[in-house]
């Protein structure tokens, strides 16, 4: 009697040890999926690596402090884009909103896509750079030979000026790089500021 008791009380460990494993492998499972976009919102409110923000409009006053802001462009290998900004800096005042924009070209003879990573330096920047349009929020098409101007609106916020570990900061550093993105044969719709300009 006390066997039958015993092996099912074993029985009944096993059991409960092999859910509990299991739910602890889909619970690491559903973490390792939660990662990137948890990982993306501590970036966005931080400032972290030079990640920037997003946002409608400035809501703070336009200072007297200016910074000059360059642009800097990059393609991955396997993207057969030519990717430059159409002016390599610019001097805006903290506050102010800004217009640049890039420009992409497909140098192959298929439609290709593309889609962009970014970040400020000096990297504690990046708390204060925010994105009201950006190219880099969708993923882009370009056919054959094509071409497409890439806007970017932003604001560098005029409380940098307020952080003492930005206090001599004169000089903001805008990088984006584009990779080449898989499935070529499923199109997204883009803007029309986003559309072909040639081919």
């Amino acid at each position: 009697m006390q066997d039958g008791t015993s092996g099912q009380r074993s029985t009944r460990r096993s059991r409960l040890t092999a859910l509990s494993l299991a739910g602890f492998a889909v619970f690491m499972l559903g973490m390792s999926f939660a990662a990137v976009p948890l990982y993306r919102m501590f970036c966005q409110v931080t400032g972290y690596g030079g990640t920037t923000q997003r946002a409608e409009a400035p809501e703070g006053p336009v200072l007297a402090r200016s910074v000059t802001l360059r642009l800097d462009a990059n393609v991955a290998a396997g993207l057969p884009w030519e990717f430059k900004p159409e002016t390599r800096s610019l001097v805006l005042r903290l506050g102010e909103t800004a217009l640049v924009r890039y420009r992409a070209k497909n140098a192959s003879d298929g439609r290709t896509r593309g889609s962009a990573t970014f970040n400020v330096t000096p990297e504690a920047a990046g708390r204060y750079f925010s994105k009201i349009e950006c190219f880099c929020f969708n993923e882009q098409v370009l056919e054959a030979g094509g071409e497409a101007a890439l806007p970017v609106r932003f604001f560098v916020d005029a409380a940098m000026a307020t952080d003492p570990e930005l206090a001599h900061v004169r000089v903001i550093t805008l990088s984006y790089t584009f990779f080449p993105m898989s499935g070529q044969e499923d199109v997204v719709e883009r803007s029309d500021a986003t559309q072909p300009t040639g081919s």
